[in-house]
């Protein structure tokens, strides 16, 4: 096991390379100039081409590839555009843990929600209470994500006033004291969680379901009623373990679906993650900071897909061999 997980990270470094490459050419070849960030009325048009100079900008573009790859070898990724100067990595460091509580949070949320519905459509095959949960379950996996999140924003933050409609916590929250503290961050990560997680556990759900209909129908679950276990332990002792490897897979290929929805939730509640530092970056045309935001997402996408093959190898011990 051991020997596996370092070839797949010795085989994640030329992937994760490859997508800074191309996007170091596509952030480049794209409109824009990062010099007019720094432009305002009455400056000198002098000072563009002084910026441009003071950035490497007027390279040629090879020339600037091989600097910055010389750079990112001795592991600099340079200092950002926008934020006066400073470096990338204290920039993701102070939104990074931000987003991965967001990301980890959803994540738990998407599968116990998703494996529970799952469980209870395959156990009541075509009852009244499995094709609800199917339809439910359809109509929010179709839902565009900030569609929802503007909707559960307008209907518990403005009319219902049951939750804060934006930020990570209230002002003065300080003053609550650590407990009173956590418990506010708590309340407002409640909306935005649930809008990432209700679409993400809809899909887990019919994974969940379409697996253990196949399960509860082999030969060893009939054997196992047939000693008179408890139906309880029938179904999650001994068919939904084997239900869950397909499940398990789904860990990896899910965070990139987390991690582009919080991009586009981070903005819309005003949370200073990844995601709004992403956007921001983008608007501005901050080149280092769009490449170092990459390497982060890129390198825990990597990592998850690495996690759900430990698990399934977890799971399954057949897989060890």
């Amino acid at each position: 096991m051991l020997t596996y997980i370092l070839k797949r990270l010795l085989l994640s470094v030329p992937l994760i390379f490859g997508v800074l490459t191309l996007t170091f050419f596509i952030i480049r070849l794209a409109p824009g100039d990062p010099a007019a960030f720094f432009i305002q009325p009455g400056v000198s048009p002098n000072v563009t081409e002084q910026i441009r100079a003071q950035y490497g900008l007027n390279d040629p573009l090879p020339v600037q590839y091989v600097k910055w790859l010389g750079n990112v070898l001795q592991g600099d990724f340079g200092r950002s555009f926008s934020r006066a100067q400073q470096p990338v990595f204290e920039v993701i460091a102070e939104a990074l843990p931000i987003t991965v509580t967001i990301a980890a949070l959803t994540l738990v949320a998407n599968f116990t929600f998703g494996i529970i519905i799952g469980i209870i459509s395959a156990v009541r095959q075509n009852s009244f209470l499995d094709r609800f949960l199917t339809v439910t379950a359809l109509f929010f996996y179709s839902m565009p994500e900030f569609w929802f999140a503007l909707m559960m924003i307008i209907l518990f933050a403005l009319k219902l006033q049951w939750f804060p409609a934006s930020g990570l916590n209230e002002i003065g929250a300080e003053s609550f004291g650590p407990f009173g503290f956590f418990l506010d961050r708590i309340w407002h990560l409640v909306l935005p969680v649930t809008v990432l997680s209700i679409n993400g556990s809809a899909g887990i759900a019919r994974y969940v379901r379409g697996s253990m209909l196949e399960v509860i129908r082999q030969d060893y679950i009939r054997t196992a009623r047939a000693k008179g276990l408890p139906e309880k332990v029938v179904i999650f002792h001994h068919a939904l373990r084997n239900a869950l490897l397909p499940v398990i897979t789904l860990i990896g290929s899910s965070l990139p679906f987390i991690f582009s929805g919080a991009l586009f939730i981070e903005v819309i509640f005003a949370f200073p993650g990844m995601g709004r530092v992403t956007v921001e970056a983008i608007f501005a045309r901050d080149y280092p900071l769009i490449i170092a935001n990459t390497f982060i997402s890129g390198t825990l996408i990597v990592l998850g897909n690495l996690l759900a093959d430990v698990l399934y190898a977890v799971a399954d011990p057949r897989i060890r061999l």
